[in-house]
């Protein structure tokens, strides 16, 4: 989220640089049950995040036990510095995105900085 200065009343939202060493510390202490590579993509990815632009994860997991849409709130997600959106796949669920040919698997296998990884 966006920090306030401390000598000042205007808040200032982080640079990508800050974005990034904060995702590789979150990263670091992530505990995940099953966790085989977690990355990002978009436009912290493209390195052309701005002022707004939220953070794009995806993690995937040996195995999980939670429908996709419930899996990312495993993620301690309010713990990055700005608003962020996770993925969560399995091994086989990303195996199979892999052979798709539309254009979010594209972007995807593309766009990913693994930061542990890649799967």
């Amino acid at each position: 989220m966006p920090v306030r200065s401390l000598t000042s009343s205007v808040r200032r939202w982080p640079s990508p640089a800050e974005v990034e060493a904060a995702l590789r510390r979150w990263a670091e202490q992530l505990d995940l049950p099953g966790l085989v590579a977690l990355g990002y993509f978009g436009s912290y990815a493209r390195e052309d995040a701005g002022v707004g632009s939220d953070l794009d994860l995806v993690a995937i997991v040996e195995a999980s036990d939670l429908l996709p849409p419930l899996r990312a709130t495993r993620l301690p997600l309010e713990d990055l510095p700005v608003p962020t959106d996770a993925l969560v796949y399995t091994k086989a669920e990303w195996e199979a995105l892999k052979k798709r040919k539309n254009r979010f698997a594209k972007t995807l296998l593309k766009e990913t900085r693994w930061l542990l990884g890649p799967p």
